[in-house]
């Protein structure tokens, strides 16, 4: 019969998963990746630099500047209406096609594959075809004789931004529905059937079972979507390139325009810094107000 030896170590906790090592590969790679360039245009903020040439130190110049520059205002408004627009817009939609398509009838595999189509393509090639589309000499309206379709959507301020907004939506709405769409099978139907034998309808399942239990989804796909509306910029720069006027110079292509067509890289820079804290700002203010953040588990039995 086999003793157990009790000794020194005995007393000491068993290490329980696997070790804390095994994220210093990741870790080493966000640190160059991210953290470190972060850093760089941080500093470089505070300095002057045409991009080839010397670098000099001018203090908070840039920030002085930039803050009080009206296309970095405009790009700021711009920018925050774009991304409350573009929430506003794909959370209901993607919600809805997320609960279609998590459905078991075979027809909702079938359009699932045309609801995934706009994912395949790249922004470059979306936005030339949209800006052909929307051309008013050879674009859909003429092509068809449809007066009000003709109309110059992307040269007129008042409805370019609301184009850029409805394009973003199309191409990015069926990755945000497939998030919902895996969120909704994730849910117990012993909840769906016992509610039925209840009583309770469709819709009163959809408000009283299925958004609850998808509510750190919605948490986390509206952080998404707040992140990616503040970093639009190869659809802008192709459909627009700001125009008409700065009607849709916000302001990851206001960077753009600073750094490499100004050469002013110590501006950009700044504007780099603001974007950044708002990404930062926003997803902080949503994850506390959803309480996302304590992630307690919804599963059934749990």
């Amino acid at each position: 019969m086999a003793i157990a030896h009790k000794g020194k170590d005995s007393a000491k906790p068993l290490h329980i998963g696997p070790s804390k090592w095994y994220a210093a590969p990741a870790l080493l790679l966000f640190g160059l990746f991210a953290l470190l360039p972060l850093v760089g245009v941080v500093i470089l903020s505070f300095m002057t630099w045409d991009g080839l040439g010397a670098v000099s130190f001018n203090g908070i110049d840039n920030w002085a500047r930039m803050l009080a520059d009206p296309l970095v205002l405009n790009g700021l408004r711009l920018t925050l209406i774009l991304t409350i627009v573009s929430w506003a817009v794909q959370t209901p939609i993607c919600i809805l096609l997320g609960v279609f398509m998590a459905g078991t009838q075979r027809y909702r595999a079938f359009l699932a594959v045309f609801y995934f189509l706009p994912l395949l393509f790249s922004s470059t090639a979306v936005a030339i075809a949209w800006k052909n589309l929307l051309d008013p000499s050879f674009g859909i309206g003429k092509a068809f004789g449809v007066s009000w379709m003709a109309h110059n959507w992307l040269g007129d301020p008042k409805t370019a931004l609301w184009v850029i907004v409805i394009v973003v939506s199309w191409c990015f709405i069926p990755l945000h529905s497939l998030l919902y769409q895996g969120a909704v099978r994730q849910i117990p139907q012993t909840m769906y059937e016992a509610a039925t034998i209840d009583g309770a309808g469709s819709i009163r399942q959809f408000f009283s079972i299925t958004l609850p239990q998808i509510k750190y989804t919605i948490a986390t796909d509206s952080t998404l979507i707040i992140v990616g509306s503040l970093t639009y910029f190869d659809l802008v720069y192709v459909m627009t390139s700001g125009g008409p006027g700065n009607a849709t110079r916000l302001l990851p292509l206001d960077m753009y325009l600073k750094g490499f067509k100004s050469y002013d890289m110590g501006g950009a820079s700044v504007v780099g810094v603001i974007i950044l804290a708002l990404g930062i700002t926003m997803s902080l203010i949503l994850n506390k107000i959803s309480g996302s953040d304590k992630m307690d588990s919804q599963m059934e039995g749990v």
